[in-house]
């Protein structure tokens, strides 16, 4: 059995996962899915990016899970790459949905290409407000499916989006599935299509938009399946 840990992206929690979770149940797995410090439930918790890669690990030693598979989707990319260099061989397979990769040194917002996000934060009181439902189109989505993205996020804290990734080691021999969903963009950014010439990295793209466990849970949860069954 496999035990996937599910992350997802900013300003989202648990919640998100609630129609993928079901299917990899009912394939006879363990899934669990998490709310990062400061975030839908958690609300409130001061974090920074190390506070998020803690909260991952914790929770695979929580509940003493092995033959993990990290799933991290959009920013939780980045603290699920650190995250699995440190619980060892408790790890199987890092999935990234769509997402950002931790680079050593670097944060989230060291790859975007002008100041504005981080004037938005410093104007909001230190938080990435929610942006607005047109935000969400051309997605994919349904209009109930943006209602309900839009409904359920909350603000997320600055903090984790500049503080630097701390990585011991190469992050191209972790085994890992990168998918990239098309509709958001074709072509995996710069430090991804590196990645991926690593011979324990495999992609898998999909006919979607960024938020694939709202608009194709069923096809994202066979791909979740098929990654846990990955050799290497």
């Amino acid at each position: 059995m496999t035990d996937f840990v599910l992350v997802a992206g900013a300003r989202l929690g648990a919640w998100a996962w609630d129609e993928v979770v079901p299917g990899l149940r009912a394939a006879g797995h363990g899934a669990h899915a998490l709310s990062l410090s400061g975030l839908a439930e958690k609300k409130g918790v001061p974090a920074g990016q190390q506070t998020h890669v803690q909260d991952i690990v914790d929770e695979v030693e929580r509940l003493d899970l092995r033959d993990v598979v990290l799933v991290g989707h959009s920013y939780a990319g980045v603290p699920v790459g650190q995250a699995a260099e440190r619980i060892g061989d408790r790890l199987t397979r890092v999935v990234f949905v769509d997402s950002s990769v931790p680079v050593d040194g670097e944060s989230f917002m060291s790859a975007w290409p002008s100041g504005q996000a981080l004037a938005s934060i410093a104007e909001n009181g230190g938080f990435w407000v929610v942006p607005p439902a047109a935000h969400f189109e051309g997605q994919g989505l349904s209009d109930e499916q943006i209602a309900r993205l839009a409904a359920g996020a909350t603000p997320h804290r600055g903090a984790t989006l500049t503080e630097p990734a701390v990585l011991a080691g190469p992050l191209g021999e972790l085994p890992a599935t990168y998918i990239k969903c098309l509709l958001d963009d074709p072509e995996p950014s710069e430090e991804v299509a590196e990645l991926l010439t690593s011979k324990h990295w495999r992609l898998v793209e999909m006919e979607t938009g960024h938020w694939p466990m709202f608009s194709q849970p069923r096809e994202l949860t066979r791909i979740l399946l098929d990654a846990a069954a990955s050799d290497g």
